[in-house]
């Protein structure tokens, strides 16, 4: 661990005449790169299917319809509304945290395909954001509207809940090593892989309970594009493995895995915090179990130990949300202005 506290992470650059054609000396991170974007000569492969995929995903948040949203929302019964208001300034601040990440990281990756991927990502994230503000434009004054954006300010466990991720990222670009630029990955796939879950599962259950329709199409594309991004970073932390087998000793695996548990924690603590036990169809253990059963299989896509002894299936209190969260059952088609099958996006992978 000491070398990869030391090494730093060499940045891109921009023109570079002398960089590397050969594809056997292309790496993630310190390369020699062209900068060329040349989508016939992939050294990682698995980029082509995912661009393609990320670029099948377009879809444009206005096209929605709110209006039963609007009246809705002013049904929901205290603690419905209490967490719609905190799981979206949440997932508000992940979106907007991301966007402002991605490109910093992409200074430092030489893998150019890869770099094409976030750069859709991060596209995509900044369509999220759109996405809820636009819900949040549509459905309330423009005074609830920023206290809702900013309810970081004044409650602290939503506070806490921002700074775990955003101390990674900020790290990083205090200290650009090599310790600190895996951290940023992991924190990546935490944020893409369990933050989101259970503020998600949130709106699927008002779904189910026949509320908030537009709100939750608007989540299950944003799902839908999560998912992909999550295939992203698994990918690339893999393959980062197979290049740099000094970042994944058996020291620093055991560190990734004690981020993704706390990331599990954190989003176990948060989902009782903000959900509870008031809202029909949802409670902490529903919750509490199916967090616990994603990092299971969060920590499998890494190639790490399992976090949770007995949480290897989704459990059958959960269920329901692959209903909604299913990737492979949504589709963006505006003239019908309806979820229905996409038969192209089968290629996302189904153990994500």
């Amino acid at each position: 661990m000491e070398e990869s506290k030391k090494r730093e992470v060499a940045k891109r650059g921009i023109f570079n005449e002398d960089g590397d054609i050969d594809l056997g000396k292309r790496k993630i991170i310190q390369g020699n790169t062209t900068n060329l974007n040349d989508f016939n000569n992939l050294k990682y492969t698995w980029t082509s299917d995912w661009y393609r995929q990320a670029m099948n995903n377009f879809w444009i948040p206005e096209e929605i319809n709110l209006n039963q949203d609007i009246k809705d929302y002013r049904k929901l019964d205290q603690y419905e509304k209490k967490a719609y208001d905190r799981i979206l300034s949440f997932l508000t601040y992940l979106d907007s945290i991301q966007t402002a990440n991605l490109p910093n990281l992409q200074t430092y990756i030489t893998a150019n395909e890869i770099n094409l991927c976030l750069s859709i990502q991060t596209y995509q994230e900044s369509i999220h954001s759109q996405s809820y503000s636009y819900i949040l434009d549509t459905i309330c004054s423009p005074e609830e509207r920023t206290r809702i954006l900013y309810l970081w300010k004044e409650d602290e466990h939503l506070l806490k809940r921002n700074e775990f991720i955003g101390e990674q990222y900020n790290e990083f670009l205090e200290n650009d090593d090599e310790f600190r630029f895996m951290k940023v990955l992991v924190a990546n796939y935490i944020l893409e892989g369990i933050y989101f879950y259970s503020g998600f599962s949130f709106f699927y259950n008002l779904g189910r309970n026949g509320k908030m329709p537009g709100t939750v199409q608007e989540i299950r594309y944003i799902n839908r594009d999560e998912n992909t991004h999550l295939w992203l970073f698994r990918s690339l932390i893999n393959d980062l493995k197979k290049e740099r087998e000094d970042l994944f000793v058996p020291e620093l695996q055991n560190y990734y895995r004690n981020m993704l548990k706390e990331g599990v924690e954190q989003e176990i603590a948060w989902g009782k915090y903000a959900i509870g036990n008031e809202i029909a169809g949802l409670n902490e253990k529903m919750i509490e179990d199916y967090i616990k059963y994603l990092g299971n299989l969060r920590a499998k896509g890494l190639g790490l130990e399992a976090l949770y002894e007995g949480f290897d299936e989704i459990p059958e209190s959960m269920k329901w949300v692959d209903e909604y969260s299913d990737p492979n059952g949504v589709k963006t088609d505006f003239f019908e202005a309806k979820v229905t099958a996409y038969s192209k996006s089968s290629i996302i992978e189904d153990d994500l």
